[in-house]
């Protein structure tokens, strides 16, 4: 709706790319992100968001994954300018084009922007298999902002570190800020199952194929919830 409202709006194709990288419709988050950076090619979210979809994307569809993506549209010159103007009025600086002066109101900016940094650095100790260092970034991270793919990202590392009452508090707080977020039905699942918590585990795993139905990891844990 409020793309209808300002198309190519930074904020809501940023917003609305996170939803459907939740959702996990990648190929959708992919355009998104894109059509962002054709607006303002300096924002960072959306340069991690492509790197993110990319992968994902190559995943799930191989090599051949660019052909099976909806069209990205093009953004018009004007839309492009209308935010690369203040960026003139402050030569030298190294705020993005789209940021506001800084003043008393930038300190939640600036603070959401550390958290940012922290979970991307959290997000690369968990590719090297370092989850206790990635616990500190990220809990660091969530003191700045509590963020749902934060908190599903400690959980992740709460689960191989094999802190299961940890993990399920974390996808508990993930689902207050997103009721239906797959990843932290199926981590509490997983942590549930390994505190014996049997029938909790099954009732995420019953919520989450109501919005995945054909999970086909979540059907795999059900299988052996019911086997328990």
């Amino acid at each position: 709706s409020a793309l209808e409202l300002v198309p190519f709006g930074i904020k809501p194709l940023l917003r609305r790319a996170a939803a459907y990288e939740a959702l996990e419709r990648y190929s959708l988050a992919y355009v998104d992100y894109k059509t962002a950076l054709q607006v303002d090619c300096s924002v960072q979210a959306a340069h991690d968001g492509v790197n993110r979809m990319t992968k994902a994307l190559l995943e799930k569809d191989g090599v051949n994954w660019r052909q099976k993506l909806p069209p990205i549209p093009t953004v018009p010159v004007s839309a492009q300018t209308r935010w690369s103007v203040p960026s003139a009025q402050a030569p030298g600086a190294n705020t993005p084009p789209a940021t506001a002066p800084r003043g008393e109101g930038d300190k939640t900016a600036a603070g959401m922007e550390r958290a940012r940094v922290l979970k991307e650095e959290g997000n690369e100790l968990v590719k090297k298999g370092n989850h206790k260092k990635a616990v500190e970034k990220y809990t660091e991270s969530l003191k700045l902002n509590k963020e749902c793919a934060t908190y599903t990202n400690r959980a992740l590392c709460y689960l191989s570190l094999k802190q299961y009452k940890e993990a399920a508090q974390d996808c508990t707080e993930a689902l207050k800020l997103d009721p239906k977020n797959v990843k932290a039905l199926y981590r509490r699942a997983q942590a549930l199952k390994e505190l014996k918590d049997y029938k909790s585990s099954i009732a995420d795993i019953k919520s989450l194929l109501k919005t995945e139905p054909k999970n086909t990891a979540a059907l795999r844990l059900l299988q052996e919830l019911n086997r328990a």
